[in-house]
Parts: C-alpha cells; structure tokens; sequence
C-alpha cells in the first residue's frame, strides 16, 4: 500500500476524462444536429459531405437554369399564339381582298387592318425576356446539370423571310391578295413548325427539370446519412456517457479516499 502514487485514482481520472469528452461530444451532436461537429470526428465523412454538399448547390444552379428556360419558351409561345391570331387574320384579309364585288376603296380598307396586324407581327420579333431576345432565332445552350452539360433549346426568327414577305405585302390590289395569301399560308406554316419546336423545347427541359429534382433529393439523403444526427441513438449515448460521468466522477472520490487508510497502519 503507498500514498505518493494512487494508481486507482489516475486510472478513474482517464475514464473520468474519457466519458467527459464523449458526453461534450454528443452533447455537441444533440445541440446541432450534426454528426460531424470537428473534422476529427469523421474526417473521410467529412471530406465526402463536403463533396456532395457542393454538387447539391450545383444541381439547385441547374434545375433554376432550366426552370427559367421553361420560362422563356413559355413566353415565347404565349406572343407566338398571337402572332397566329394576326396572320389568321391576315389570310383571312386576303382572301376577302380577292373578292370580284370588293371596290378599290374596299381593298383599301382591308389593307390598312392587313398592314397594322403586319406591324404587330414585326414588332413582336423585337421582344426580350430580361434582356435576351426571344425571336432572333439563336439557339440556346441550357445548363442542365452539375457538371455543365447542355441541352440545345432551338430559337424562333420572326425576323425570318418566311415571315417579313407576308407582313409587308399589301392586298389593296386583287393580284396583290394573291400574293399575300400564298405568303400568309407559309407564315403559319412555318409558325407552326415553329411553336411545335417550342412545345417539343419545354417538354425537354420539363424532363431535365424532374431529373434535377430526383437527383437533388438523393444527394440530400445520401448527405444525411453522413451528418445528420440520429436523435434517438445520440440520446441514448447521451444518457450513457451522463452515467459513466457521474459514476466516474464518484470512483475518482472513492479511489482518492484510499491512501487515507494507511493512517490505521500509523495509529
């Protein structure tokens, strides 16, 4: 029996400080909600979390890139549906010009509607959305996930010949009629090519955009799995460490206590 070395209390003193680490440990887990308070506690889960945390931004980048795209091909066939309505018309001002009974003042009549629906058509060529022109015809290349790859969104030129040769005819004449009626046709025909590229653009990136989201979720579990908390286990261990701690710290008590009966040997 010796009184300078108490072995039994400097071994209480390790366990007690072990459990008091792991109890601020998972006290530090309880409060954020996270497994990975210090990167010491898992540096490989740390460093892959990480690495899934910046994919996730990444792929919430592509999914509003896409989702602005929808937009803008949404914008582009809301006036694409009116510009239909005008070279209806305008076909149908054509053909009404060709009418035998019809006086040159009549035509005339028929010309000034034909001409004013023509400048509506020409002036919705020059619309914008937030600045990027919708009907000058480029293709744009949509960001569509993480890694930067594209999609090709296929653009609509209202400046196009198919189009200005029927917005400046003029049917003021029988022959005239004719020829803005033939022209009128091709208009719409090539509209409708037109909107059907549109329809076949936001059915695409409606794809891309269910794509983004599913991926977006299954990166956010996997990401969980690696940091998040599991509250009912952590609570568990909590309460254990809180045990080990109190039972430590009532050890450390009792094994100081011991050299005391070496005085029994002294009396």
């Amino acid at each position: 029996m010796v009184i300078n070395t108490n072995i039994s209390a400097q071994n209480a003193a390790t366990l007690l400080q072990q459990s008091s680490m792991n109890l601020s440990q998972s006290l530090a887990r309880l409060s954020s909600g996270s497994k990975i308070v210090n990167p010491s506690d898992d540096s490989a889960g740390l460093a892959v979390s990480m690495k899934l945390g910046a994919q996730i931004a990444r792929t919430g980048a592509a999914q509003t890139n896409v989702n602005n795209a929808a937009s803008f091909n949404q914008t582009q066939d809301g006036y694409l549906q009116q510009v239909n309505n005008a070279l209806t018309r305008m076909s149908e001002l054509a053909v009404s010009a060709q009418d035998v009974t019809k006086t040159t003042s009549d035509r005339n009549l028929y010309q000034q509607e034909y001409s004013t629906l023509g400048a509506y058509v020409n002036d919705v060529a020059t619309k914008s959305f937030n600045g990027v022109s919708l009907f000058n015809g480029t293709t744009l290349n949509v960001t569509t996930d993480s890694e930067g790859a594209t999609f090709s969104n296929l653009g609509v030129n209202l400046s196009a010949a198919t189009y200005t040769t029927a917005t400046g005819d003029n049917i003021s004449s029988i022959s005239g009629a004719q020829k803005a009626l033939t022209d009128t046709e091709a208009a719409v025909s090539q509209l409708a090519s037109d909107r059907a590229n549109i329809g076949s653009n936001e059915e695409t990136l409606g794809y891309y955009s269910a794509q983004l989201s599913s991926l977006s979720n299954n990166l956010s579990a996997a990401k969980s799995q690696i940091t998040d908390v599991d509250v009912a286990t952590e609570s568990t261990n909590y309460a254990k460490q809180n045990i080990l701690v109190q039972s430590g710290t009532a050890m450390l008590a009792q094994a100081n206590s011991m050299p005391q009966s070496v005085l029994r040997l002294l009396s």
